[in-house]
């Protein structure tokens, strides 16, 4: 009978048809000494008014080692030598079951309608791929395009596609019969087309965050020097794509990718390629992506290597508990993988744990599974009856060969199985209203009928999470991190450690118990997997030229910068206040400091000033005492009450320069300063041009007589002075100096001082002063020898010797210093110079006025 399709179709996929049975021919003719392939197809099947084909992958070629060896066991049948069964994949099946069971039972769902199922193996095989799926088309027999054997069309739809190649290849066949296809297998973008996959379903939740739950794992344990192994097929390489932009973005870097090819026969081929560039590298960390029967090769290729010491992180889709023999766990001890976090379908452990041979006699399905499964020999001599009795419970079966915790592939399977009962009983239910309305006997339908359904089927499973058909309405999954641990006496598990669910508030996305994993034989403690060692805090990363950003010397953060976190890309300069510690790791605050007139120095230099004062106060009472005894008005007693008053305020002034500076104390320290040293420095070059015009004025003609004026000396004291009250005024008009911080003179402290303003006018000021004392010095040194009792030139001399001295010392050590030392500088200059004078001066006078009276009368001047 011609199946459902369009003679357009037919004419456009002529060709394709042609070829396909070219294929098939092909095909019959290399599995002819595989008789057991012949036999299993399908391999279970359950009559029903409705019959829903299903394709899963429960054997898969046998994959011998590079020497030959089989290290797969054989199934039961020994024409079926040249395949194994897959025992984990065998809970799809009973999920199927359970869910057609339950379908059946119910009388709200597809009431008075039977569902059945036809059950196909699937290989990693283009040609077997579609050759199951004619059969599928055709009806048991041969696989003859547009003709099916069965006499009567129940057939609806096919469930199918455990990967993304297999869901293309059926799809493209099925699609020209307009048969629905759910595809079980990972969610792909790329099967989402509807342009050229119309017909195709995908019921899988949507898995985009995996690459972001994978590099999240990395970062949280400070990995960053990553293996990656992925499947040569489009899904590994959108992987590859995904995970390394995840990667960038968080400064992890790939060591090496490895892709596995999916096909049977280059398995030996890449055995010999990848397994050793794999297995020597240094890297810790291995992320492997790709589907379980294309990975198996990872499986084999351990048996040779047992103490890689590597922590794999398997995707969701590598079951990583599935080995070729029971006693290959060792080298995946301590794994970490992704899986479906799903509820648990009510009474599905339950159903598993009664399922025996002895419940389902004619299902040869099951009976060699259980045969295989609990390794019993088919034949009765060699029957273990403790081992493979009927009675046996699937529980009781290590985790390698079976799982009572529903799978994510037996999860979509049951969801599928739902999904097609619903688009079923709405079809039945519109033709039953149109049957009743015209009186006509109910029709199967067909499948293409099927499609205006299946797209808005919608509905909430037994587990209670909403089911959508429609691709654009699929939830994201989450994800269980789980522990592979493999135990010493050759048992194995998965522990939940942690969970990824990406639709969750940020903190609570990534949640792991990091106290619960198991990392592996060699140590408890969390491997460490990365190219570089961490650069501690006070370190920066300095990149290594042409390797990769994860690998990089540590360089010390230069002076003033600091890095508190380990890594860091660059140091950061400390805020003005603050200042590096030793391990510039962090920022400490700088100490404020300035002369304080509480701590010992500015007690020290402030006790000095005032004692200074107070004895140049006493000298002056002398000299106003005694002010008409020839010595006190030699010399003009005016210029020496001036220059002592001056003295008085060139001590005082310099406690301006002690305590916390204010604008006010920064604008009165140089001006004041200047302005009495000038005082005194011109009262002395007063007394020396006195001296002077005293003596050489006394000759008869000379031409000095017209200068002996009494008011000579208040001239020269007012002229200089007034001078350097200009000085100082233009200086405060225009750039004044001002209180500032400084905060890099000194380190791990802030010096509060006054700021000159203007530097020019600072040096003018007392580059002025220096050229009175100077001009006093020569003058006083000219007039030393000449004859007079009284002659204060040889003192005035002395005096500005020590007073020039101490002021062209303080101008080079002034500025080489720096902080309180420049305070300092400036009032000891200040202290020793007004010392100086007062000292060279008037100390001999008070000694003589004190203490040698009675040799200095006017009647004894007069005798000599």
């Amino acid at each position: 009978m011609l199946l459902h399709i369009q003679k357009s179709n037919s004419q456009l996929f002529s060709s394709f048809l042609l070829s396909l049975l070219l294929q098939l021919s092909g095909s019959e003719l290399r599995t002819g000494n595989l008789p057991c392939f012949h036999q299993i197809n399908p391999i279970v099947s359950q009559e029903g008014d409705l019959v829903i084909g299903i394709f899963l992958s429960l054997f898969s070629v046998k994959v011998n080692s590079a020497t030959g060896a089989e290290l797969f066991e054989n199934p039961p049948n020994e024409a079926c030598k040249p395949y194994q069964w897959l025992h984990k994949n065998y809970q799809q099946a009973l999920a199927l079951l359970f869910a057609v069971e339950e379908i059946n039972r119910d009388p709200h769902l597809l009431p008075n309608i039977s569902l059945g199922f036809h059950l196909y193996n699937t290989y990693h095989s283009d040609e077997r791929t579609l050759e199951s799926s004619l059969r599928w088309l055709s009806g048991q027999g041969q696989p003859v395009p547009n003709y099916s054997c069965r006499k009567q069309d129940k057939s609806v739809a096919v469930i199918g596609g455990v990967t993304s190649a297999l869901s293309v290849q059926m799809g493209t066949l099925l699609n020209l019969y307009k048969f629905p296809q759910i595809s079980y297998g990972p969610f792909d973008s790329v099967l989402s087309d509807k342009v050229q996959f119309p017909s195709l379903y995908q019921m899988a939740p949507k898995d985009t965050s995996l690459p972001q739950g994978v590099v999240h794992l990395m970062v949280y344990f400070e990995w960053n020097w990553i293996g990656l192994v992925v499947s040569d097929d489009m899904r590994g390489e959108k992987f590859l794509w995904e995970i390394r932009g995840e990667m960038v973005k968080k400064g992890v870097c790939a060591s090496f990718t490895e892709k596995i090819p999916v096909s049977e026969r280059t398995h030996t081929e890449s055995y010999e390629t990848f397994m050793p560039r794999i297995i020597t590298s240094a890297v810790k960390v291995i992320v492997v992506h790709g589907d379980t029967d294309s990975l198996m090769i990872l499986r084999h290729s351990q048996v040779p290597y047992f103490q890689i010491w590597k922590v794999w992180i398997a995707t969701s889709h590598w079951d990583i508990t599935m080995r070729p023999l029971h006693t290959q766990g060792h080298a995946f001890h301590g794994a970490l993988t992704f899986s479906y976090l799903t509820r648990e379908i009510p009474g599905f452990k339950t159903f598993l744990k009664t399922v025996t041979p002895l419940k389902y006699p004619d299902d040869g399905l099951l009976r060699g599974f259980w045969l295989s499964a609990f390794r019993c020999s088919d034949q009765p001599a060699y029957l273990q009856q403790e081992i493979c009795s009927p009675n046996a419970s699937l529980e009781n079966l290590p985790l390698c060969s079976f799982d009572m915790t529903m799978s994510g592939f037996s999860y979509t399977i049951y969801n599928s199985v739902y999904a097609m009962a619903w688009a079923l009983h709405e079809i039945s239910a519109r033709k039953s209203e149109t049957k009743s309305m015209e009186n006509e006997e109910y029709l199967e339908p067909h499948s293409w009928q099927l499609h205006p359904f299946l797209k808005k089927t919608h509905f909430t499973n037994n587990a209670g999470d909403q089911v959508f058909v429609d691709e654009t309405r699929n939830s994201e999954v989450q994800y269980a991190i789980m522990n592979y641990v493999f135990f010493l006496n050759e048992t194995d598990a998965l522990v939940k450690v942690g969970q990824f669910l990406p639709k969750a508030p940020f903190g609570q996305d990534f949640t792991i118990c990091e106290d619960a994993i198991v990392w592996g034989w060699w140590d408890a403690k969390v491997p460490c997997a990365v190219c570089s060692d961490s650069c501690g805090p006070g370190f920066r990363k300095t990149p290594l030229e042409g390797q990769p950003t994860c690998c990089f010397d540590c360089s010390p953060c230069p002076e003033g910068e600091i890095s508190s976190q380990k890594n860091a890309e660059q140091c950061t300069k400390c805020p003005e206040d603050e200042y590096p510690n030793k391990q510039r790791d962090r920022c400490l605050p700088k100490v404020v400091t300035f002369l304080n007139v509480e701590e010992p120095l500015g007690m020290t230099l402030t006790f000095m000033a005032f004692s200074l004062s107070l004895l140049t106060a006493l000298v002056l009472g002398v000299f106003l005492k005694f002010q008409d005894t020839p010595i006190v008005k030699a010399n003009n007693r005016t210029l020496s009450y001036t220059l002592l008053i001056s003295l008085i305020f060139c001590f005082l002034c310099s406690l301006l320069f002690i305590g916390h500076p204010t604008t006010a104390t920064c604008l009165l320290q140089q001006t004041v300063f200047g302005v009495v040293f000038t005082v005194a420095v011109s009262s002395i070059l007063a007394k020396t041009i006195i001296v002077v015009l005293a003596f050489k004025g006394i000759r008869p003609g000379s031409r000095i007589r017209m200068f002996m004026h009494p008011r000579v000396s208040v001239y020269v004291v007012l002229i200089c002075s007034g001078l350097q009250v200009i000085f100082c005024g233009i200086w405060l008009g225009t750039s004044p100096p001002f209180p500032e911080a400084d905060t890099h003179s000194q380190y791990g402290h802030i010096i509060l001082k006054c700021n000159e303003g203007s530097a020019f006018a600072f040096h003018c000021v007392l580059g002025y002063m220096a050229l009175l004392a100077l001009g006093s010095f020569i003058v006083a040194f000219l007039a030393r020898n000449l004859p007079d009792t009284f002659n204060e030139a040889k003192f005035i001399t002395f005096s500005m010797l020590v007073f020039c001295s101490v002021w062209a010392s303080f101008l080079p050590t002034y500025q080489s210093t720096r902080g309180k030392a420049m305070v300092t500088v400036e009032i000891f200059s200040i202290l020793a110079s007004s010392t100086g004078l007062l000292g060279c001066i008037f100390i001999p006078k008070c000694y003589v006025i004190l203490l040698k009276t009675d040799r200095y009368t006017q009647g004894q001047i007069k005798n000599k």
